[in-house]
């Protein structure tokens, strides 16, 4: 039983430890340069909305305001079926560098799909309709792009200050952004988020309605045998996600395409061909999706090992007493102001999503759009596993 334990532990362990440690190291020993510089190409900004009157003007204003030379820049709105007034608040700031597209439901990737087709500039950025960027935030993203072997590049998404009961999301992000200035340093972000980043026109690949849309533009730049980098002072602030049940099955949803973007870019798992990638994007978009396996499969051994010897008694305690805190702090929302309680009771919410998302994935069920109402605290759209 002993054994058993520490080889669940160890795999569940990896993602999180071990990888990130290799990682780091493989950045500071073997850094691969990139060079950067003020450079102002044309820019197609691609926002795509679904029932967003709430906040489509606020982030109209603040696209209109960037630093970037107003004859480089042209901002795309693509209403995917909104049946609010996101067209009419948004055809307001209509100018000969806004237009916006009333589109029937189609799904966010056919609506990128399309209103990608109808710009002309060198490079397309893609935001979300609640993803606030920063003054400087399009001259750091595009700044990476002076380096000819760099595609794309991927910006800070970061979240508003917000109470504990958001504590684990926020906290996921603050690792994620670690890793992903890590993988850029060693050669390449694995993907990027749908909040703030940016890609070469002649690398743009439309998306399969069924994938995660910023997962197979990103990394289309990696297929096509480029670079795709972190910016890290393009940042783009979001509002904190909830923890509602509206949250879990955006997960679902999130998690669930995000495995069929793999399948459809399984040619990248190929370390012959891709390298150090090939593992990074197993460990990263696989093997930490499947956590919840040896996790179940723990959770049970340490209900029969608890009679075991001193060790397999220990350790039982302690994998039994963060279930418990977890599912608190999943099911009993008092407590999620604590963050001993919140963040074990994300990583619970993450992990049984994945479960859930695995499922679907398995059984051929396909997400192509999302229908569901909000909740009093507004979720992210980008993929909250990236």
């Amino acid at each position: 039983m002993l054994l058993l334990m520490l080889i669940l532990l160890v795999f569940i362990a990896v993602p999180f430890t071990a990888y990130p440690l290799l990682l780091w190291l493989r950045s500071r020993i073997a850094p691969e340069a990139i060079l950067r510089e003020q450079i102002t190409p044309s820019v197609d900004l691609v926002i795509c909305a679904h029932n967003e009157a709430d906040a489509i003007e606020a982030k109209l204003q603040n696209a209109l305001a960037l630093n970037y030379p107003r004859n480089a820049l042209t901002i795309w709105v693509a209403s995917d079926g909104s049946t609010d007034d996101t067209v009419e608040r948004a055809s307001a700031y209509v100018s000969d560098r806004l237009h916006v597209l009333d589109l029937p439901r189609g799904g966010k990737a056919a609506a990128l799909n399309h209103i990608v087709s109808l710009g002309r500039s060198e490079v397309i950025a893609f935001s979300d309709a609640n993803s606030m960027w920063q003054d400087n935030a399009l001259l750091a993203l595009v700044s990476p792009l002076a380096d000819q072997d760099v595609g794309g590049t991927a910006g800070d998404q970061r979240y508003e200050k917000a109470s504990a009961l958001n504590s684990g999301e926020r906290s996921y992000w603050n690792f994620d952004r670690l890793l992903k200035s890590w993988q850029s340093r060693a050669g390449n972000v694995i993907s990027a988020t749908g909040a703030i980043y940016c890609v070469r026109r002649e690398l743009f690949e439309p998306a399969p309605a069924d994938a995660t849309d910023d997962f197979m533009i990103s990394t289309a730049v990696i297929a096509a045998d480029r670079r795709l980098v972190f910016a890290q002072d393009a940042v783009a602030v979001e509002p904190a996600a909830g923890a509602s049940g509206i949250e879990f099955q955006r997960k679902v949803r999130v998690i669930s395409r995000g495995l069929r973007s793999v399948w459809y870019r399984r040619a990248l798992l190929n370390p012959a061909r891709y390298g150090m990638y090939a593992l990074e994007l197993l460990v990263h978009k696989l093997w930490r999706r499947l956590v919840w396996i040896p996790l179940v499969m723990l959770m049970l051994v340490a209900l029969f090992a608890l009679s075991g010897g001193v060790m397999s008694t220990l350790i039982s305690l302690a994998v039994l007493s963060f279930t418990a805190i977890a599912l608190l702090g999943l099911l009993w929302p008092p407590v999620r102001r604590f963050r001993m309680f919140s963040v074990p009771g994300f990583i619970m919410m993450v992990n049984v999503a994945c479960a859930v998302a695995a499922y679907k994935f398995v059984t051929g069920q396909r997400m192509t759009q999302w229908n569901l109402p909000r909740d009093s605290h507004p979720a992210p759209r980008a993929d909250a596993e990236s």
